[in-house]
């Protein structure tokens, strides 16, 4: 319970900051998190682009694996990448005192983004990135400006280019604008599903307890009538 305060104390004021007023439009990224192949995806979107500098450290690589329906041997040969156990917390190897000498500060983890920011805003920033020679990186981001970070997917989307007219023309890139899109939806569906894994429990259960509840209601309605029927 103290690392997860202490992870909300810092992921929500970078977060504040990187609203700063600057009002954008968000894209919706119409996460489904019924859809495990999608979640699968966007796992190893993460394991494979972020979790060199961010980590999930409030999520078990097994909690996922189960989850997600994949088998624990694929878990381990897909996106497993620290030596890490199947049973320990998804943490990544970069030594945090290199991490803020090298970004100006260490990269948060990344478990409860989405619970504090929402589903389209990190959609939409993983979108927003584009060229800016002004930035230390080479790059900036339209929803979180003065990024900090690199463009870790430009070898994916390719990187846009801003243009007089404020449109954005993109170069380069192995995918195609819809297969980016699509791809950023399954990753950020993992990070929602990483900051609430027992939602889709949770929204069940509860319509099974409001059909209690409804029911409860009817009996205790008619048993109330049956006690008070002669006081009048």
């Amino acid at each position: 319970m103290k690392k997860l305060l202490i992870a909300l104390v810092t992921l929500v004021p970078s977060l504040a900051m990187a609203a700063g007023g600057h009002n954008v439009h968000l894209e919706s990224a119409n996460v489904d998190l019924r859809d495990t192949a999608s979640l699968e995806r966007g796992l190893d979107m993460f394991q494979h682009y972020c979790s060199g500098c961010h980590s999930t450290q409030y999520q078990r690589y097994d909690r996922v694996a189960t989850d997600l329906n994949i088998s624990v041997d694929d878990m381990r040969n897909k996106y497993m990448f620290t030596g890490a156990k199947i049973g320990e917390l998804m943490e990544n190897s970069i030594p945090t005192a290199d991490a803020a000498k090298w970004f100006g500060a260490a990269p948060p983890d990344l478990t409860l983004v989405a619970r504090v920011r929402g589903a389209d805003w990190i959609y939409s920033y993983l979108k927003g990135f584009y060229a800016d020679e002004s930035r230390p990186f080479g790059v900036n981001n339209t929803v979180f400006p003065s990024v900090g970070m690199p463009h870790v997917l430009q070898g994916l989307q390719g990187l846009p280019v801003k243009q007089e007219d404020g449109t954005f023309v993109t170069t380069g890139g192995s995918m195609t604008a819809e297969e980016y899109d699509q791809a950023m939806r399954d990753l950020t569906g993992f990070l929602v599903y990483s900051g609430d894994p027992v939602k889709l429990e949770r929204e069940a259960l509860g319509w099974w307890v409001l059909g209690f509840l409804f029911i409860f209601f009817i009996i205790a309605y008619f048993l109330k009538k049956e006690y008070w029927k002669d006081v009048h």
